[in-house]
């Protein structure tokens, strides 16, 4: 599209969560989808920083345990009421490190792009785990933020900029240029000088010590040592770890179906039999109703008490909890190793992560 056939100012839908859309914090949460006219809350700053470029012309909002647990009645009353509004670009957040909100951010932009073909941005924090759901959905930009709304006034402005070029159908560049957080989808580009002698010019860069820009980048993974083996698995003392979120009756500790902050270990009925009467499971990801009625589903110690003196030797008397779903890396690695020190403390010899 040429600049001359660009019509000024875009138009513009926001979506907000209960919080940002100023209707309050997590006990407005089961609030459902409301339409507002204009800007609201970093709304008001996105559009300053907008210019006369652009307009946001309608602001959604919906609590964001409603969108995610109400997730195909959420989307269509989002999509009902981007299409009445007909905007060049749809705007999400920016959701943070926020789980549930970055899930909501990433589902409505995903299915604005998909359902209607009108592009869609976000931003959030890179370990969102959101990111990695939508990151490669097609039609779908996803800028990066610091952990926490402390970085939205330097988010801002970034926004502002990549939604205007996204909005107008300019091409948008590669990461490098253009900084948001890598698609995953390669696109042909015309080079003026040969594969042949780029390679070798970043080779010659690579042995000199010099900076060089791969054109290929290598994802890395963390490479993981394996404990060493048991000695004798029949006199090991065996620890239970659940990310099923599985807690005492009334969730004493304030445990969260997505983007868990927080893990504890429970004791075990000396019976090692778990009654629904007891316990609750507090997870997003799954039907929770059965492990709601039979709990041994996700935590098995009906069978290991039978294979008690048998395949191993004693079961711990606490098994340790977190819930999986949407959890940060950052969450999941500290809660790793306070779980080990712990385990460490009660001498065990084994862990059994039980499968979600």
């Amino acid at each position: 599209m040429s600049s001359s056939e660009i019509r000024y100012p875009l138009r513009i839908v926001h979506y907000l969560n209960q919080f940002f859309g100023g209707i309050g914090g997590e006990e407005q949460a089961d609030v459902s989808v409301q339409v507002r006219e204009g800007p609201i809350g970093p709304g008001i700053g996105l559009e300053q920083a907008l210019g006369e470029r652009g307009r946001i012309v309608a602001t959604i909002i919906c609590g964001d345990n409603y969108f995610n647990t109400q997730m195909t009645t959420a989307k269509a009353k989002v999509l009902q009421a981007v299409e009445q509004f007909q905007p060049d670009v749809i705007v999400a957040g920016p959701a943070f490190n926020a789980g549930r909100y970055g899930v909501a951010c990433g589902e409505v932009c995903k299915e604005v792009a998909e359902q209607l073909k009108i592009p869609a941005v976000t931003a959030m924090y890179p370990e969102n785990p959101a990111v990695e759901t939508y990151r490669r959905a097609s039609g779908v930009w996803i800028l990066p933020t610091g952990a926490t709304a402390a970085d939205m006034r330097n988010v801002l402005p970034r926004l502002a900029a990549f939604v205007l070029k996204v909005g107008s159908g300019v091409p948008i560049g590669p990461v490098r240029v253009e900084g948001y957080i890598p698609t995953g989808r390669r696109c042909l580009e015309l080079a003026t000088v040969p594969g042949v002698d780029r390679a070798i010019s970043m080779l010659l860069a690579k042995l000199a010590g010099q900076p060089f820009q791969t054109e290929i980048p290598i994802e890395s993974f963390e490479s993981v040592l394996p404990a060493p083996p048991i000695k004798e698995i029949k006199t090991a003392r065996l620890a239970l770890i659940t990310t099923a979120g599985l807690v005492p009756k009334g969730n004493p500790d304030g445990f969260k179906m997505f983007n868990a902050t927080r893990w504890n270990h429970y004791s075990l009925p000396e019976d090692l039999t778990l009654r629904a009467s007891d316990w609750e499971v507090i997870h997003g990801g799954f039907n929770t109703a059965y492990a709601q009625a039979n709990p041994h589903l996700i935590l098995p110690v009906d069978v290991l008490r039978d294979l008690r003196g048998l395949a191993y030797g004693q079961l711990h008397d606490q098994f340790y909890s977190i819930t999986g779903v949407g959890t940060s890396l950052t969450v999941a690695k500290r809660a790793g190793q306070e779980i080990v020190a712990s385990l460490r403390d009660a001498e065990v010899d084994a862990a059994l992560l039980v499968a979600t």
